[in-house]
């Protein structure tokens, strides 16, 4: 009676292992019948944007995402809120911006001459030599003077393999640059050189090695992105477009010179130097990984009163800076400078002493120059006078300045006994008022202190900003009055 349970028990084993071994058996001809999922690119098969795109990748969202450097959350917000942004057949994010409007055009006259004084045959001479940061390792070239285009992301999809953009012109003579031309040319580089001054970066207008842009690996630490204003129709006849512009490319390891230039279109936002600036560090700021600042309703914010976002459009406000989001309806709160440190471009090291144990000393009459990089800076000058009456004063940018400034007189015990902060705005919208600051007094002999600290102006929901982006370049000069 005892061997029949064994005999039994036997048998189920059996039972159970035969079922088992024949279940891997169907679970692997199962797994073997399953069909691989297909490429990104044959997913997708061409462009899409925004929403069609979305629709495409759905299903494999984050993957789509994690090759783009975003969160899935954060790519489906843009596809499907932003009508100027694509994918590519590969997956990769790029922009098309939108075309300036009429009104916007009407503020793009191009400058009288205010820098050169007479035409040049070829593109060169000192409009063409501009350099904000000459020897950093990164670059953002300002190219006006033609470029080649081929092997490019932008010589797929039925473009030309090859397209020679032309350089920039404005009277009709492409056999010079008129002094007015090339005023354009150093309007453009200071105003975008400006709003890329905090960063460790050369904003120029000679072109770099081709070493010096493209990255060849994660070991070159030598790499930038070019931007190049297109006059032509190649590409912007078909989209209607601004300009385009690749996310997140500038630092990329591999593919780099593919994802490679940043295009602004003339025809797109007209021939003036404000425009062209704006536009331009728009697209440079597509390729260190930022998106577009809007609201549930617009696509790319106007700003308020004489202010707008960079990465909005801000061809009518005197005032543009980074943003992370601050004003009233918002949809993208990122962090602009933490995003553009993340990719590839860090902020400048400070420049001047925090205190004044560690001030700079000046000279009457002498100008000091300095850089406000991070929002929790304080640059602080030191100056020995006898009695008299003298203008202490800190002059923003003299183009396209993001820097306001609030300028305090301390005495030797460094006691606060005078401060400016003019009200900003604009007299143009192309020329900010009231970021500059001065202080004429008449002192005693003795030492005094200049301290230069950022602020802000109005309400940054809806009438101004706060200081988050009020960065940039300065001078500081002490004379007689």
């Amino acid at each position: 009676m005892r061997t029949r349970p064994r005999r039994i028990g036997a048998l189920a084993a059996a039972g159970v292992a035969a079922f088992g071994a024949l279940a891997v058996v169907v679970g692997n001809q199962a797994d073997a019948q399953q069909p691989a999922p297909l490429p990104i690119d044959q997913l997708l098969g061409q462009e899409l944007q925004g929403q069609a795109a979305l629709g495409r990748v759905q299903s494999r969202l984050a993957e789509v995402a994690g090759q783009n450097q975003l969160s899935a959350g954060n790519l489906r917000q843009i596809l499907a809120t932003d009508r100027t942004a694509w994918l590519d057949q590969a997956g990769k994010l790029f922009y098309r911006e939108p075309v300036a409007t009429g009104s916007e055009l009407k503020t793009a006259a191009v400058a009288s001459p205010r820098w050169a004084t007479q035409s040049v045959a070829a593109a060169t001479g000192p409009a063409f030599e501009l350099h904000s940061k000459p020897g950093s390792k990164r670059v953002i070239y300002l190219d006006f003077t033609g470029h080649t285009i081929t092997g490019t992301a932008w010589n797929t999809n039925g473009k030309p393999a090859t397209v020679k953009v032309a350089a920039y012109d404005t009277d009709g003579d492409t056999s010079n640059w008129s002094a007015a031309e090339q005023d354009v040319v150093h309007d453009v580089w200071a105003r975008v050189a400006e709003d890329y001054a905090p960063f460790d970066v050369d904003v120029t207008t000679q072109e770099p090695s081709a070493a010096a842009i493209d990255r060849s690996g994660s070991a070159d630490d030598q790499y930038g992105t070019r931007v190049v204003i297109d006059p032509g129709t190649w590409y912007q006849s078909g989209c209607g477009c601004g300009g385009v512009a690749y996310v997140g490319v500038y630092d990329n390891t591999s593919k780099h010179a593919y994802y490679q230039p940043a295009l602004v279109f003339t025809k797109g936002v007209g021939t003036g130097a404000k425009n062209i600036a704006e536009a331009a560090a728009h697209e440079a700021g597509h390729n260190v990984g930022l998106s577009h600042d809007g609201t549930a309703s617009v696509g790319y914010y106007a700003g308020h009163g004489a202010w707008a976002p960079i990465m909005g459009v801000g061809y009518s406000k005197a005032i543009s800076q980074w943003s992370k989001g601050e004003y009233s309806g918002a949809n993208n709160k990122e962090d602009d400078f933490a995003v553009i440190g993340q990719n590839g471009l860090a902020l400048r090291a400070d420049d001047h002493g925090n205190g004044t144990g560690t001030a700079t000393a000046l000279t009457l009459g002498t100008s000091v120059k300095g850089i406000y990089a991070s929002d929790a800076d304080v640059d602080m000058f030191r100056i020995d006078l006898r009695a008299g009456t003298f203008k202490f004063a800190a002059n923003s940018a003299a183009t396209g300045a993001d820097l306001d400034i609030k300028l305090q007189l301390l005495d030797s015990s460094g006691a606060v006994v005078a401060t400016a902060n003019p009200a900003a705005g604009q007299s143009s919208a192309a020329t900010p008022t009231g970021l500059s600051a001065s202080i004429s007094r008449q002192v005693t002999t003795g030492r005094y202190y200049l301290k230069v600290v950022n602020t802000g102006y109005g309400d940054p929901l809806n009438t101004g900003y706060s200081t988050y982006g009020s960065r940039g370049a300065y001078s500081v000069r002490v004379t007689t009055a």
